[in-house]
């Protein structure tokens, strides 16, 4: 009996027809869940003419206030405060645990540019620490740096979970406090409790491409009311407004500078109604990544990042390359990109991406020397590729994103060389 080779069509980047034409579903093309709920939402906020969270009405009338409420509830924390972005919740939480100027904040270097921007923005500064192969916080680094700073942002970055146990752990024994960096992560849970709770606070974000979207906002949650109680001050709740959340809180607030962070209402109602459909999306982003991970699994020459106990959102798919040649992860994204797929590869030089850490020049320092303690951090993550998606995607789009990273990974350059 003969076996019949069957050889795979040419990629579309070398003039084979593309796996597929349509675009792929992003929410920078308007691919996203939002229906009559919001609509509705939406138009009672302008009908009602009031759009600032601080009017006459009792908080718990107002739309953030009872979106407050409700996301307070859903992460069982004490306390919430919704503002403008996660970046600013980032920040707030800082501030308000009086983390700011003289402090040092350790945060891992795969990260989105708005973690350490939080930091610099309370006035501290961020100590990068390595990260480890499937971009998880390196421990044994973060072990060695806790002792010398003053707080410990850990990033649940591509919505998958940090070891949050062990962060925690590690902070404790050096009695500094965690913050959480929750942003891209919104509704996942670790260990049957929700990422974003673990530690002093925590912060998400319901900019467009997280799991609600309004736009721009964000919210922090902790059970340190005093905690939250500072971080609404410095938000903007002045002149008394504070007492709208915390009827007995004393504070001066004319002690603390005002920010003006605050979430207006058109926000919070967008982000109310979408909490009725959190569950939703979560489900179609947990069942599209798990049936593209497990068919892509032992595939040669790549594999999947590879989540802390299967705790991941799924709203992105990291291939990496294993050859470790950053230069195979930028053809690979490319191929991909020509099949219709949208991809990114974090170590493109031509690719301005703010997830690359040794694109951050606005810290004022060197942090890719092929030889310094970050070395190794940056040929983890240069050799990387990020696929985008959504819970909208469908069996259809499913199946091309499978078929197209199949078929590039074949006429991957380091397997031929290998073959």
């Amino acid at each position: 009996m003969t076996t019949r080779t069957v050889t795979p069509r040419a990629l579309a980047i070398e003039g084979g027809t593309p796996t597929r034409t349509a675009p792929w579903p992003t929410y920078d093309k308007g691919d996203r869940l939002l229906g009559e709920a919001e609509e509705a939402a939406a138009v009672r906020v302008i009908r009602s003419r009031r759009l600032f969270r601080y009017d006459t009405r009792p908080h718990t009338e107002t739309e953030v206030g009872r979106f407050e409420e409700r996301f307070r509830g859903f992460c069982g924390s004490a306390g919430a405060l919704a503002v403008s972005s996660g970046t600013t919740a980032l920040a707030l939480a800082l501030m308000a645990a009086g983390i700011g100027p003289g402090s040092r904040v350790a945060c891992p270097v795969f990260t989105f540019a708005a973690t350490p921007s939080a930091i610099l923005l309370a006035g501290a500064e961020p100590v990068l620490v390595p990260v480890d192969e499937n971009l998880h916080i390196d421990l044994d680094a973060l072990a060695k740096t806790v002792s010398h700073v003053d707080a410990v942002m850990a990033v649940h970055m591509r919505g998958a979970a940090e070891d949050m146990d062990a962060i925690v752990a590690l902070a404790d024994q050096a009695g500094v406090p965690v913050f959480e960096d929750a942003v891209p992560a919104m509704g996942v849970r670790l260990r049957a409790r929700q990422l974003g709770t673990f530690g002093l606070a925590g912060a998400f974000s319901t900019q467009s491409d997280k799991s609600i979207n309004t736009g721009e906002g964000g919210i922090l949650v902790s059970d340190d009311l005093g905690l939250v109680a500072r971080a609404a001050v410095l938000s903007g709740a002045y002149e008394g407004r504070v007492r709208r959340h915390f009827a007995t809180a004393e504070l001066d607030d004319l002690a603390l500078p005002l920010y003006s962070f605050r979430m207006d209402e058109l926000r919070g109602a967008l982000a109310a109604a979408q909490l009725d459909s959190l569950p939703l999306r979560l489900e179609r982003l947990s069942t599209n990544y798990t049936r593209i991970s497990g068919e892509l699994s032992g595939l040669e020459g790549i594999r999947v990042r590879r989540p802390i106990e299967g705790a991941i959102l799924g709203d992105a798919l990291l291939l990496m390359i294993e050859s470790g040649a950053a230069t195979d992860a930028e053809w690979f994204a490319r191929a991909l990109r020509a099949e219709g797929i949208d991809a990114r590869a974090f170590g493109d030089p031509t690719d301005r991406n703010v997830r690359a850490f040794w694109n951050w020049r606005f810290l004022g320092k060197d942090t890719d020397g092929p030889n310094g303690p970050l070395a190794s951090s940056v040929r983890h993550v240069a050799r990387t590729v990020d696929i985008p998606l959504s819970a909208s995607m469908d069996e259809q789009d499913c199946a091309d994103l499978v078929s197209a990273v199949r078929l590039v990974a074949h006429h991957l350059p380091s397997a031929r060389t290998l073959a």
